[in-house]
């Protein structure tokens, strides 16, 4: 029995990437297609080898099983985009073409990523806890800045977040 019939797991839609926040969209579709075990038709760009002549029933299997992986793939990443982002990428032929097309054009070069780091830290050293917010609400606000920067492959240790809200929290808490 496979994972979709067993967990109800395909009616679980993946999550649809609209061109925002590429970083969260890739990391959410990979374990998306991981669990419905078509990743590595992502991650590689294998060839489905020709039968032999008298294949046996194994290497059809493995033939059809190859095929189907990449067929899914494919629809999966076709579902998990816009429509405008789907006219895009409706030519590309395999879902790792797909895949490494997306990452070009969104997930931006070193550069945008070190600036984005720099704004998002900009950010968190700006926020100060508004007294009628509660210590969950500010921290829950520095912890999302501070997943978003390491999201874009920063490290930022848990240890200033904190320091950020000791030093910040007003007195009466």
């Amino acid at each position: 029995m496979d994972l979709e019939a067993s967990s109800g797991f395909s009616s679980i839609s993946p999550p649809v990437f609209d061109g925002d926040n590429y970083q969260v969209w890739a990391v959410r579709m990979e374990a998306y297609m991981e669990a419905l075990d078509i990743w590595e038709a992502v991650e590689e760009d294998y060839e489905i080898p020709a039968l032999p002549n008298n294949p046996t029933m194994a290497q059809i299997k493995s033939q059809k099983e190859k095929k189907t992986k990449k067929s899914k793939a494919k629809a999966c990443l076709f579902t998990a985009v816009s429509s405008t982002i789907f006219t895009r990428i409706m030519t590309l032929k395999s879902a790792y073409e797909i895949w490494n097309y997306l990452k070009s054009e969104y997930e931006g070069d070193e550069r945008i990523k070190g600036m984005c780091v720099l704004n998002l830290i900009r950010e968190f050293e700006l926020q100060k806890m508004k007294e009628t917010k509660s210590i969950k609400e500010y921290s829950d606000r520095l912890l999302d800045i501070a997943n978003r920067i390491r999201l874009l492959g920063s490290t930022f240790k848990d240890s200033r977040i904190v320091e950020k809200i000791l030093v910040t929290v007003p007195e009466r808490f």
